[in-house]
C-alpha cells in the first residue's frame, strides 16, 4: 500500500496523541496546515477520533495512534 499524502497527514495526526493519558485531546485550530484540517475530519468519518477538529480517540483511534507511534519509534531508532 503507497502511503500518499492523505495517509501521510493522518498518521502525523495520530503521532500527536499523548497515549499516557487519553484523556488529553487533540485541537485542530481553522488555521492549522489544510492537510491536518482534513485529516482530522477523514480519521473523524472513519471513527478514529471523536471531533471534526480532533477532539478525543476512540477505542479504534488509540489502537491505530498506538500503531503509529509505535512504528515511527522503530523507524527513528534504527
Amino acid at each position: 500500500m503507497p502511503l500518499n499524502e492523505d495517509l501521510y497527514a493522518e498518521i502525523r495526526l495520530l503521532a500527536l496523541y499523548n497515549l499516557e493519558s487519553i484523556q488529553e485531546g487533540v485541537k485542530v485550530h481553522g488555521n492549522a496546515e489544510p492537510a491536518l484540517i482534513a485529516a482530522a475530519r477523514r480519521l473523524h468519518d472513519k471513527g478514529l477520533v471523536s471531533q471534526a477538529d480532533g477532539g478525543y480517540l476512540t477505542d479504534l483511534g488509540v489502537e491505530a495512534a498506538e500503531h503509529a507511534q509505535k512504528l515511527l519509534t522503530i523507524l527513528k531508532t534504527r
